[in-house]
């Protein structure tokens, strides 16, 4: 049976809305969500990529059964995004370090995947590694209409190195126009200059959007390799950490506070956290002044995704991602990050 989209807010657990004669009005609700794959790749070599590692003969003997039960946990993960809210997932999951397209069909034909009827965008990009970033959607609430690549360029005139460009998805959600850019910034291998590269690329890239269609509501998703205060998120791209600070052609960045304010994170590293994993969202997605009128897509929380089986559950990093190797031992784990989900709210 085809499900409804649109659910009563009160239903889910959510806060209810109600009108001045106290009746409880109809919402479609949406989850919106991002995650780091942490290296699906496939058992086959591409020509012209540095993926030996993940061959069977390569360092992490990545032979069969290791790539099912990595499509398998991915799907696990992916299926439940959103459903601590929602009974149906995620509308829309933008991913990182995925390979190609292959391993993006074998994803896609797990049977929860199947189920749900998801589909995806990839476009391959230079990463020497082979990694990219892609856009997985289910069709019946989000309808594709244009995408393409923003290629990363490096500003000091490096022409030796390639990393993941800017996947740049646009259509309909609820049915208002909606651009999602997945992104996958330079790794923390590189100076921060290269992640504020990345800031000023993109902010640039929706400046451009916006000028050409300023009804478009965009969101920038994606592994950052920095956190909300950085000065690539936070100056250059200019996702902001309050609200009523975002002005025109800015951005909300709820997870400014989740890391600062609360000392949560996606990722552990020596001992604390990080939140690279970052959704934000443009001015027109807000409720700023507290209306709760919802006439267009609108933001209405925000949450980790956690659950028992991501993370380690013993040992010396008890409560960190369960990760698919650590030390050259195979865990059979999901990923080294935790994923993120936001709730878009719209009045029916």
């Amino acid at each position: 049976m085809k499900h409804s989209f649109s659910v009563l807010l009160a239903a889910l657990l959510l806060c209810s809305v109600a009108s001045s004669n106290a009746q409880d009005r109809k919402l479609m609700v949406h989850a919106v969500a991002f995650y780091n794959l942490e290296n699906l790749f496939d058992t086959n070599h591409d020509e012209g990529k540095n993926d030996y590692d993940f061959l069977p003969d390569g360092s992490f003997h990545w032979g069969e059964n290791k790539y099912q039960n990595k499509l398998a946990n991915m799907a696990r993960a992916l299926c439940d995004l959103g459903t601590d809210k929602l009974p149906y997932g995620a509308s829309i999951i933008g991913v990182s370090e995925v390979e190609n397209d292959n391993a993006l069909n074998d994803l896609m034909a797990q049977p929860n995947m199947r189920q749900r009827g998801y589909k995806f965008i990839h476009i391959e990009g230079p990463d020497k590694r082979g990694v990219d970033c892609a856009l997985i959607y289910n069709p019946k609430a989000f309808q594709v209409e244009k995408a393409f690549h923003k290629l990363y360029v490096y500003e000091n005139g490096d022409t030796t190195r390639a990393t993941r460009p800017f996947l740049c998805v646009q259509g309909k959600l609820a049915g208002d126009n909606l651009t999602v850019i997945v992104c996958h910034w330079p790794s923390r291998a590189s100076e921060g200059v290269f992640r504020d590269a990345g800031g000023r690329q993109v902010r640039a890239l929706t400046d451009s959007i916006r000028l050409a269609d300023p009804s478009q509501h965009i969101m920038v998703m994606g592994d950052m390799n920095d956190d909300p205060d950085n000065t690539s998120m936070a100056k250059y791209l200019g996702a902001k950490r309050k609200m009523k600070d975002v002005e025109d052609g800015d951005f909300f960045n709820p997870w400014w506070e989740v890391l600062r304010g609360k000392g949560q994170g996606t990722l552990a590293y020596d001992g604390g956290w990080n939140l690279f994993d970052q959704i934000v969202c443009s001015k027109n997605m807000l409720d700023v002044k507290g209306t709760k009128e919802y006439k267009e897509l609108t933001l209405y929380g925000y949450n980790i995704f956690k659950r028992d089986y991501l993370l380690q559950q013993e040992g010396k990093y008890k409560g960190s991602p369960k990760r698919t190797h650590a030390g050259g031992v195979w865990l059979n784990g999901f990923s080294d990050h935790l994923p993120t989900v936001t709730y878009l709210v719209k009045a029916m």
